[in-house]
């Protein structure tokens, strides 16, 4: 009897678990379901093509054909409606029942929205797919003002994004810092500056109490809760993911934030399983669950998926995942896990250079670099290896660090 196998979603997590399901399973039959019009392309560079950087070309990953040499039959533009665990079904938004020897949801999220008046408006995006890169690039390059909300990983982009197509920006952030979280006002200052050098201003202890829009209903200005007015005819919000669980809460498969899967990408219904942005899964070198977005994760995740899909517990997910920014003229990287930890250390090493430690427990579980990534190596490897150095912080810290500085210790 041949094996079926339907997977939703068809970003970097299910495609890539469609590839190697195919590689495990020749001959079983295999679906994946995607409510987007194209197939699996490079959401890093689609920055890159807002900015004006680059065609819509070297975006793509697989086209439609890639996955018919493969005999996976590709839904486009097509929606799951319904999940039936008790009879291992999908139901579509045409009304068709997929049937399945195992599921994976590779779901992923959507923006969230500011819940404030006329958030809605013209000339306000939004930036996960690639239809959002079109709207902004082509909402930033009829703009000569704009606002940029949410001061993380995303929202730098909308900053480098204006700064490219010499769009004078004001950077509205609710703390002291861009990514607060994660960096002292130190290491947050070298980006400040790099957003300055390319017109984009940062504002401390600001937000959006609405927005105004003209007679079309195109924005015109932001307003901050203090009051003070920011004329702008574009915006670009990036204030987080609302994870995709509703298809999921009717049925038994458990939630928190995402869809909660054990460290083989399983759910606690034995047949389904789940991979990317969705998943709660069980961080093995952190030692409790974790949620990770990254490209590389996300990719890992759909491999390990799936060959637990064909054979449960043959590969567990354990992996140190890095986010790079590229768009100034120093190299930023974060890895691991770098906003936990129940203490952090942190070094300015050099010029513009500047890195950051979280651990717990006296273990490496993330960190952030800014100028110099040479360490990174060294830093992952030790966080792999769950090794005690919180004895060692000096070493860790010191200019050109390797693994070889550090002394044994036996404390665990």
């Amino acid at each position: 009897m041949t094996d079926s196998y339907v997977i939703v979603g068809d970003g970097v997590a299910g495609s890539s678990a469609a590839e190697t399901l195919r590689e495990e399973r020749p001959d079983a039959d295999i679906t994946v379901i995607t409510d987007e019009g194209e197939a699996l392309y490079n959401r890093i560079l689609i920055k890159e093509f807002a900015k004006g950087k680059l065609p819509e070309a070297p975006i793509s990953i697989h086209d439609e054909e890639w996955y018919a040499e493969r005999e996976i039959d590709l839904r486009l533009n097509t929606l799951v409606v319904d999940i039936d665990v008790e009879n291992d079904a999908v139901t579509t938004h045409e009304g068709e029942t997929l049937g399945y020897d195992a599921l994976l949801l590779a779901i992923g999220g959507t923006p969230q929205q500011l819940p404030v008046e006329n958030a809605d408006a013209d000339g306000i995006q939004h930036f996960w797919t690639f239809q959002d890169a079109r709207q902004i690039k082509e909402s930033v390059e009829d703009a000569d003002t704009g606002v940029i909300v949410g001061a993380g990983l995303l929202g730098i982009d909308f900053a480098a994004i204006c700064g490219a197509q010499d769009v004078e920006a004001k950077y509205l952030m609710r703390g002291n810092a861009w990514w607060r979280y994660a960096l002292s006002e130190e290491g947050a200052e070298l980006m400040h500056e790099a957003m300055r050098e390319r017109g984009v201003e940062p504002v401390f202890d600001s937000g959006v109490d609405h927005f105004e829009v003209d007679d079309d209903g195109h924005v015109e200005a932001a307003v901050d809760p203090n009051g003070d007015r920011y004329a702008c005819d574009f915006a670009g919000i990036a204030i987080g993911l609302n994870f995709n669980t509703e298809i999921v809460e009717e049925t038994p498969i458990e939630t928190d934030d995402g869809i909660i899967v054990d460290e083989y990408m399983r759910t606690n219904v034995d047949n389904v399983f789940a991979a990317g942005d969705i998943t709660e899964f069980h961080d093995t070198i952190l030692g409790e669950r974790a949620q990770n977005g990254a490209w590389g994760s996300a990719k890992e995740q759909g491999t390990i998926a799936a060959k637990n899909m064909v054979e449960y517990g043959s590969a567990e997910f354990r992996w140190v995942s890095s986010y790079s920014i590229t768009h100034f003229d120093f190299p930023f990287l974060s890895f691991g896990h770098p906003t936990l930890g129940d203490e952090s250390i942190e070094a300015t090493t050099g010029e513009g250079e500047w890195r950051k430690l979280a651990l717990k427990d006296g273990k490496i579980v993330g960190g952030v670099l800014i100028g110099d990534l040479a360490p990174q190596s060294a830093y992952k490897q030790l966080m792999r290896e769950e090794r005690y150095v919180g004895d060692q912080t000096e070493a860790l810290l010191a200019d050109g660090f390797s693994v070889d500085d550090l002394t044994q210790t036996s404390k665990q």
